[in-house]
């Protein structure tokens, strides 16, 4: 059986979407002829704490793992936040970012490229290349973000240039939503462009997880580069005689920044409320995990407070049960530069759970395409509160009638096992 060693900075038991995508690869590679290999750090920075995916991998696993040095404590005491986990994608869940975020902020971007992981890169390079040139290894895969990660690779490559490298990318470098809120110097964002290009350009194969992503790096002339999105594991969808909400539930699971707070949800909502003392009696906002002070501070002022029920954080297959339970799924795409290209990886387990989707982002994206495909939902522009509140409505009628269902076409292809079937022969091609 050919070997590939994957370089992940997440992995069991980090909680939130980082993790998921190469736990679930892991989990089937062998069936396709691949054993994976995964090196990680012994002491990681999690933003959240799952033990949801410990039973996916095969128990002879090997997982190879060294020291990491973080800065985080160091920010935690210039910010006054000492006993805080750190957020990924500048949430801010207590109050609005004040001086001292601001600078750490500033910090981050300019000094430490291209991600607090930094440290990492050169004994990481040292250890794997001996442990690379010591193990019959067939390929190596690093995935980011942290995009030190593919620093790691980048120095690997050099080092050993007849091993195969593949770089996965879940989420853009310098075309992420937040990458402006770094507050970069000229310089920086030289050094950050350039670096970015220097992996394209120097990878064996880029992996990236839309079409959008892959239009965005073919401009950087990869060698090659192929697009295997995340997905659904049949395993953690299994339908079972759930019990839907009894309220008319709209549900977001998942990370809700600055870049994704649905507005014109929220003043469509008020405005329904205000019409029909019915509908604010059955309404239920579900958001579930980490959310930015600003979108509390909206459904505040548009007095919607008493129809929000806030879960601070639930386990992946918890997430799921919430999933399918739901009434309505709001899907919310940053509203960003890339926002065209944007495929969240909740979004396939939105599919999976077949319950209706209100989804707010370009109407002409990656993830419209889908819902389109598969009949699942709705996908509405961020400024348009007509077609917001008519979906809204819509759904509101089914929900009073008892019918209220979806069924997603054609969403097999987006199973994991599929996926990691593409992304066996991807490998078997180089």
């Amino acid at each position: 059986m050919k070997k590939v060693l994957i370089v992940t900075y997440y992995w069991i038991p980090s909680g939130g979407a980082g993790v998921q995508r190469w736990v679930k690869f892991t989990k089937y590679l062998r069936e396709f002829g691949w054993e994976p290999i995964i090196y990680t750090p012994e002491n990681p920075e999690f933003p959240s704490i799952d033990h949801s995916f410990e039973n996916d991998i095969p128990s002879d696993i090997q997982i190879i793992k060294t020291p990491i040095w973080e800065p985080y404590n160091i920010y935690r005491n210039l910010s006054g936040k000492k006993n805080e986990s750190i957020n990924a994608g500048f949430i801010s869940e207590n109050k609005k970012l004040g001086w001292k975020d601001k600078l750490s902020i500033w910090i981050r971007g300019n000094f430490l490229i291209p991600d607090p992981r930094r440290f990492w890169i050169k004994p990481s390079v040292r250890y794997l290349t001996n442990y690379l040139q010591n193990n019959d290894i067939d390929a190596f895969i690093t995935t980011g973000p942290p995009h030190s990660m593919h620093m790691i690779g980048l120095g690997l490559k050099k080092n050993l240039p007849n091993i195969k490298w593949v770089a996965d990318f879940r989420d853009p470098w310098t075309n992420i939503d937040f990458y402006k809120d770094l507050n970069l110097s000229w310089v920086s964002d030289k050094i950050h462009h350039r670096l970015e290009k220097n992996i394209i350009q120097q990878a064996d194969s880029i992996l990236v997880v839309s079409n959008g992503m892959k239009e965005e790096y073919e401009l950087m002339n990869p060698k090659q580069i192929q697009v295997i999105s995340n997905g659904y594991d049949e395993s953690d969808v299994k339908q079972t005689e759930l019990v839907l909400d009894e309220k008319f539930s709209i549900s977001h699971i998942g990370t809700l920044n600055v870049a994704r707070n649905p507005k014109t949800v929220w003043n469509v909502l008020s405005e329904i409320c205000d019409e029909n003392p019915e509908f604010k009696s059955d309404l239920l906002i579900q958001l579930v995990g980490k959310v930015d002070f600003s979108v509390l501070e909206d459904i505040k002022q548009l007095n919607l407070s008493e129809n929000l029920l806030k879960i601070d954080y639930l386990s992946h297959n918890e997430a799921i049960v919430k999933q399918q339970s739901s009434q309505v799924l709001l899907l919310l795409i940053n509203n960003s530069g890339n926002a065209k290209g944007i495929l969240t990886g909740k979004f396939y387990e939105y599919l999976a759970a077949k319950r209706p989707i209100l989804a707010i982002g370009p109407t002409d994206g990656d993830a419209a395409g889908v819902l389109i495909e598969t009949g699942a939902g709705i996908m509405v522009d961020f400024q348009d509160e007509k077609l917001t509140k008519d979906a809204i409505l819509k759904y509101y009628r089914r929900f009073k009638t008892g019918s209220l269902n979806v069924q997603s076409e054609s969403i097999e292809r987006f199973s994991r096992r599929s996926l990691t079937e593409e992304l066996s022969k991807l490998l078997n091609s180089l």
